[in-house]
């Protein structure tokens, strides 16, 4: 059974890999930023994935401070970020549309009282909202 807390790991690893992948000689305080956990959360979750053998530490090749590393993805870390990716997006889904259902009844329940006129309203006011975001309905 998968926990919350393994759940929010999960996430947090997959967002480092993700990040990593494409900006090795991030710094943990960029790092950190990206992924909203502290500086000393970003260093302990990066211990982790090194003990796991799913990055690697390099020196810096892109800037003259030698105390700059690049953490770099293993091959074994590109194919736990593959994981990691397609359980991700299964989560995401699986919220998307318990999240959906939820916004289906909460509509049903406006509109249940509604006009005809106060529904043409409502539904060019949600058409106009749903237009201004990537949202589909």
């Amino acid at each position: 059974m998968t926990t919350q807390r393994n759940k929010l790991r999960a996430d947090v690893d997959f967002r480092i890999l993700r990040l990593l992948q494409d900006n090795p000689e991030m710094s943990q305080r960029e790092l950190a930023k990206a992924v909203g956990l502290s500086t000393g959360g970003i260093h302990y979750v990066l211990n982790a994935l090194l003990d796991k053998g799913l990055l690697k530490i390099e020196n810096s090749t892109t800037t003259k401070d030698k105390r700059r590393y690049a953490y770099v993805l293993t091959r074994r870390g590109m194919a736990a970020k593959a994981d990691l990716t397609t359980r991700f997006l299964v989560r995401k889904m699986a919220d998307y549309e318990i999240l959906k259902a939820e916004i289906d009844e909460v509509i049903d329940e406006v509109c249940e009282d509604l006009t005809d006129t106060e529904m043409a309203e409502l539904k060019a006011v949600l058409k106009d909202c749903l237009n201004d975001s990537d949202l589909r309905l």
